[in-house]
């Protein structure tokens, strides 16, 4: 009789060892891809706290922090016209037509380096 209580007894353990609660979903995310996880909205924060408002798609489509973004355009934004617009001008004035890199090896690409600078004033 006492081993037929031994059993009912281990036999409750087990079903109540059975019985698990469901996880919960995650609301932050801290693996790679997280920002993009977070922006299309499968996931609510990313593992530092940022939310879809917090980010933005770059031009290459990337998803990035808007106030990074916003810090990068203003601390670079007006250099990287500048030096566009000198080489714009320099291909203009060297004939260049096409493929050709900035620098190099290449005498060709090597005047444009140049005439970059002369413009620039470096």
């Amino acid at each position: 009789m006492a081993m037929k209580m031994k059993k009912m007894s281990m036999k409750k353990a087990a079903m109540k060892k059975a019985t698990m609660k469901s996880m919960k979903k995650m609301k932050m995310k801290s693996i790679k891809g997280s920002k993009r996880q977070v922006f299309s909205g499968s996931k609510a924060k990313t593992s530092s706290g940022l939310t879809k408002s917090d980010f933005v798609r770059n031009k290459r489509g990337k998803v990035v922090s808007k106030k990074k973004s916003a810090a990068s355009k203003k601390r670079n934004g007006a250099a990287f016209a500048k030096r566009g617009n000198a080489l714009k001008q320099a291909r203009k004035d060297l004939g260049i037509k096409g493929f050709c890199p900035c620098g190099g090896k290449t005498s060709q690409g090597r005047a444009l380096a140049a005439r970059i600078n002369e413009i620039l004033g470096n």
